[in-house]
Order: C-alpha cells, then sequence, then structure tokens
C-alpha cells in the first residue's frame, strides 16, 4: 500500500463531533453563563439590600436619638452630652444644625454612645469637614460597604442636580460617601425613592473637593435634561446622598 493511500485511510477514518455532542457541549455552556449572571445578579442584589440597611438603621438611630434625647447627635450640648452619654466628652451648641467639622464629626460618637449604633466610635476629638463628606474614613464613620464612610450634616446643599444650582434652604443629608457603583444607587433609588438620579429625596451627589464633580456626572446621563443613572457606561465609584434627615 503505498504512503498516499495510507494517508487517505487514516483520513477517512478520523470522525467528528455529531450534531448530539454539539448540542450537549452548547448547553452545557449556556448553563455557565447563565450560572455567572445570575451569581452577578444575585450580588447585585446583596450590595443593594446592604446599602439599604444600612440607610435605614442610621435613620431610624437619627430619630430616635432625638426623640430621646430631644437633639440632635453631634449637636448635643456638651453640659448634657457629657452627663447623658457613656464616654463622651463633648458635644455641639445645640443650634439645631449639625455643622460640618467638629459636630459631624460627634454624630457617630453620641449615636454609639447612646447604643443605637454599633461600632467603635470613640473620638471626642473627630472632625469632618465639607471637603471630606464624600472621603471619610471607617475608623470616623460608618462603613458604607465600599470602603468610605457615610456622612451626616447640615448645610452642604448637595441636592439641586435637576436645577441650575443647589436647592435652598440647607437641610440636613446623609452622604452615602463614594465608590459605589452606579448599578447599585439605580437600584436602590427604585426601591425606596423614585428611581431617577436627579429628583426625589435620593440623589447622586453633586460632587465636591475630593470626589469631584466630574466623578459625579460620571454616574448620571450626559444628555442634557436628562437625570437618569449612567447604565450605558456605568461607574464603579458613585454617592449618593439622602435629604431631609
Amino acid at each position: 500500500m503505498s504512503m498516499h493511500e495510507q494517508m487517505r485511510k487514516q483520513l477517512n477514518g478520523q470522525q467528528g463531533f455529531t450534531l448530539i455532542e454539539i448540542a450537549i457541549v452548547l448547553v452545557i455552556i449556556g448553563l455557565l453563563l447563565g450560572g455567572v449572571l445570575k451569581g452577578q445578579e444575585l450580588i447585585n442584589t446583596a450590595r443593594v439590600r446592604s446599602l439599604n440597611n444600612s440607610v435605614d438603621g442610621i435613620t431610624a438611630a437619627w430619630f430616635s436619638f432625638q426623640d430621646r434625647y430631644r437633639s440632635y447627635p453631634g449637636d448635643y450640648i456638651t453640659a448634657r452630652a457629657a452627663i447623658n452619654l457613656p464616654r463622651v466628652t463633648a458635644g455641639g451648641n445645640g443650634d439645631g444644625r449639625v455643622a460640618a467639622g467638629a459636630e459631624s464629626g460627634l454624630v457617630w460618637v453620641h449615636l454609639q454612645a447612646a447604643g443605637y449604633i454599633t461600632g467603635t466610635y470613640t473620638d471626642n476629638t473627630a472632625t469632618i469637614a465639607a471637603t471630606e463628606i464624600y472621603t471619610c474614613t471607617t475608623v470616623l464613620c460608618p462603613d458604607n460597604g465600599f470602603g468610605t464612610g457615610m456622612v451626616i450634616m447640615n448645610g452642604i446643599a448637595q441636592f439641586g442636580r435637576s436645577l441650575a444650582a443647589p436647592i435652598t434652604p440647607a437641610a440636613h443629608e446623609l452622604i452615602t460617601g463614594q465608590g459605589i457603583p452606579v448599578d447599585v444607587l439605580a437600584e436602590l433609588d427604585r426601591k425606596v425613592d423614585d428611581g431617577v438620579a436627579g429628583t426625589g429625596l435620593m440623589q447622586v451627589g453633586l460632587g465636591g473637593t475630593t470626589w469631584t464633580t466630574a466623578m459625579a456626572a460620571a454616574c448620571v446621563s450626559a444628555v442634557a435634561g436628562v437625570n437618569e443613572y449612567q447604565l450605558q457606561t456605568p461607574s464603579d465609584n458613585c454617592a449618593a446622598v439622602f435629604r431631609n434627615f
């Protein structure tokens, strides 16, 4: 037998995949892809739920403190805070506004001492400047679940995206801190508010010194006059603000 005939025989003896085998492989690939997508959906849902629980817990603590002590945490005057709150030696001026600086830094110290939140917020000299509202460390502020602390402050007026300027008058606002994926904020907004980035009581923040206005703009649709969340090219470094705390 010639070499040519031997090669032809070997080629004729080789078999390809049957349609059934190919179908089975495609089904397996489809199941794997479906599992990955479902897993991502579950992770995102868990992130939304965790952030929602954090906001709900802080909201409950904020109003419970007011009901009990007739003052805002952080603004609670020193003379009373030092008597009524364990391990607390500092307070605010009692003017009904949690101002940037010492009062904002004491919000979590007062809430923790009163037993409304857990943590180790015991620094009576903590201060949070207006420039740090999106970047508070988790040593001084509760973790938003993405490595940045949450802040409560009055007078920052981080609302007003649908207008040309921040809304006035100023009010107490809970700032979630940066580092949150925009799809998490969008889903949370749909869950607790109106689902729009620039309206309602939950909005994407306007940006500031460290988490800049450009970073904030990347979280919202670039179409003029549209205040939807930017989900076409999603940012993983967004922050939201809850108003009227």
